[in-house]
């Protein structure tokens, strides 16, 4: 487990990759059109869809110098413009970690691994 280190002159704060994974996985659920986190590894055809204590398994995170970058594995609702969804859901990823943490975040990346019918 990494951490992001924010130095100021009272001192330093430490952030772990597994907290900002979990930002953006909360993040992802509260998106319009998305039904949930989907695992990362894509098995005989079929998403499995994660529970709410397991939203970092659909976030990978990278560093790159000083930004983080995410790849997010998401299933969305049927019947709603996949493309839509996807930029909403970059921007409001890329606002709520920078606005959260003060980090800067390079790029997210959106793996739509299923869509689901209600």
């Amino acid at each position: 487990m990494e951490e992001n280190n924010i130095h100021n002159e009272l001192g330093k704060i430490s952030i772990s990759d597994d907290v900002l994974a979990d930002l953006a996985g909360l993040t992802c659920t509260r998106c319009y059109g998305i039904v949930g986190m989907a695992s990362q590894s894509f098995q005989e055809g079929v998403a499995e869809l994660l529970g709410r204590e397991s939203l970092r398994k659909g976030v990978r995170l990278k560093r790159d110098g000083d930004a983080v970058s995410f790849d997010l594995y998401v299933i969305v609702e049927a019947g709603i413009n996949i493309a839509e969804v996807a930029h909403n859901l970059i921007e409001q990823v890329k606002y709520m970690v920078e606005s959260s943490t003060g980090l800067s975040v390079g790029e997210v990346q959106v793996h739509v691994q299923g869509v689901r019918v209600n």
